[in-house]
Parts: C-alpha cells; structure tokens; sequence
C-alpha cells in the first residue's frame, strides 16, 4: 500500500515512548518473544516480566524446557493465573524440540501447528521475533485501529474478516516497517488509547482518528463481557492451585478441601483441573502437579 500519513508520526512516537521491556531487545530471541506473548494473555507487563525473567533464566531454550517435566511449568507459572498457559508452552517446547531441531519455528503455518498456538500468538512471533508482515490483532490494536479507523470506541466482541482486511490494508508492505507499526499500535492502546481513560491530546495520530472527529461517540455495539473474579470458579481454581504448587509434592485431599467450603463449586473446580492436564489425581487419593 501507499504509505499512510499515519505511519511517520506512530512511528516516530514510538521510538521515543516506548517501554524498555526485556523480550524487545536488540538481540531478542525468538524462544523469548514466544514466551512474552503467552504470558502477556490477559496478564499486565508489570507483573510478567519478572515471571519472564525467571523463566527464562532456568528454560532460555525450547529444550531446557522440554527436558523438564510440565508439572515443573505450571508450578514456575506462579500467580499468572490461566495456567493453562504453562500447559501449552511446555507442548510448544516439545513440539519445537520434535519438529522444529529445537528452534521456534519462523513461518506462520508452522507457528500455528504447534499446540496452543493460535493466529495471534503467530503473528504476534513472526512480527516481534522475525521482523516479518504479519496483521497483529490483540485488544489494543483492536482497540486503536477501532478509533482510528473506524470511529468506534470498542471493536467488536471478536475479530471480523472485515476487521482483519481493514488493519490489513494500513499495514506498511516493507517487513520491517510493518512490524514496527505493529508493535507501535499495540503500545499505543498500552499507553495512550487506553479502554476507559484515553489520553487523545497526547496521541500522535488524534489529528487522523476518526472517533476523535466524530467527538468521541459511546459505544453502542454488542454488550462487552464483563470479567468477575471474586467466588468465581476461577479464584477456586486458582487457590486449588496455590496449595498444589506450594506443596513441591503429592497433596492430601485434606489440603484441598481446606481452601474453600462450598463443596459442590470446589469439587466443579478440582474435576476442571484434572480435566485440564493441570492436577494428575493419583492411585492413593492425593493430588499432584502434572508429572
């Protein structure tokens, strides 16, 4: 495509605000920029680069990883929450490790063979770690390109072919530009085009924004699911969990049944858990992390 007149100024934006976050180095790894993005799933910055940190100092490879055992995974997950997550990266490893000689795979049918690896998280890879044109939809790019091009406030619930072919058609064709504007968008909604409290007169591109011309209209689309943790499945899961990862062995059900009285909604719970590759239940009535 023609070079937009939105692409000078997020880019020069960019380049003096961005965060010094450690998966963005110069010499960033692909293994590492893959790991981010997973952590980065409904988890904020600052509480995943410590955890990145630490994981990447015992696992720096797909290999190391793959050699440990997954249990191991979801006890070093901590408190991310979704520890499913963990799951998925320890596939990831092994399948890296079985398929791939050990090395995250660069193309983006590749990327998406591995286990839990879904177009974003391939995308997101091929522009972050490879400098490759890919069309990168999180919810702040979602979010900014609704704005910016659409005079929305919020997208849609999910992503659109016709969303998908509009952030397409603004992606500069050269690789590296491309991922530039990518990585651009997405600290933008970080920092600026936030969902409740956007920032318009410190944006570099408010000048262009469609919702900001039409005076900023409400959203009026479908309903947003609202996100609830406290006496939710999840908090049970997630307290479930803490013992199991606490315990560095076999628990008694006793330690369980401890952490929350409703037994109908924690057995609900622990059976999800099971059910998820998350808690192996063993011959002798314990529980442990997956072995």
């Amino acid at each position: 495509m023609p070079e937009s007149p939105l692409h000078a100024p997020l880019l020069s934006w960019y380049a003096a605000a961005a965060r010094d976050l450690p998966w963005r180095a110069a010499d960033r790894d692909p293994w590492g920029v893959l790991v981010s993005e997973v952590m980065l799933q409904q988890t904020p910055v600052d509480r995943v680069v410590p955890a990145w940190d630490a994981w990447m100092s015992r696992w720096p490879t797909p290999a190391a990883l793959a050699a440990d055992s997954a249990g191991e995974a979801v006890r070093m997950w901590g408190r991310l929450g979704y520890p499913r997550r963990a799951l998925r990266l320890h596939a990831a490893a092994v399948a890296c490790v079985e398929r791939f000689e050990g090395r995250v795979p660069s193309t983006y049918d590749d990327l998406r063979s591995l286990p839990g690896i879904g177009d974003y998280t391939a995308a997101a890879v091929l522009a972050f770690a490879y400098g490759r044109r890919a069309v990168v939809l999180d919810t702040n790019v979602r979010r900014v390109l609704a704005r910016l091009l659409d005079g929305a406030e919020h997208p849609r619930p999910s992503v659109t072919a016709a969303e998908r072919e509009l952030a397409g058609s603004v992606l500069p064709d050269d690789d590296a530009t491309a991922a530039g504007w990518s990585i651009a968008l997405m600290e933008l909604g970080a920092l600026v085009c936030t969902s409740a409290s956007p920032r318009c007169s410190a944006c570099p591109v408010a000048g262009d924004c469609a919702w900001v011309a039409a005076g900023r209209p409400a959203y009026d689309g479908p309903a947003r699911p609202a996100q609830r943790f406290a006496g939710t499945d999840r908090q049970v899961r997630g307290l479930l969990m803490s013992v199991l990862r606490e315990a560095h062995g076999p628990v008694d059900r006793a330690a369980l049944d401890a952490v929350w009285d409703d037994v109908v909604q924690r057995e609900r719970a622990l059976d999800g858990l099971v059910a998820d590759g998350l808690v192996d239940p063993l011959p002798d009535g314990r529980f442990a992390l997956p072995s």
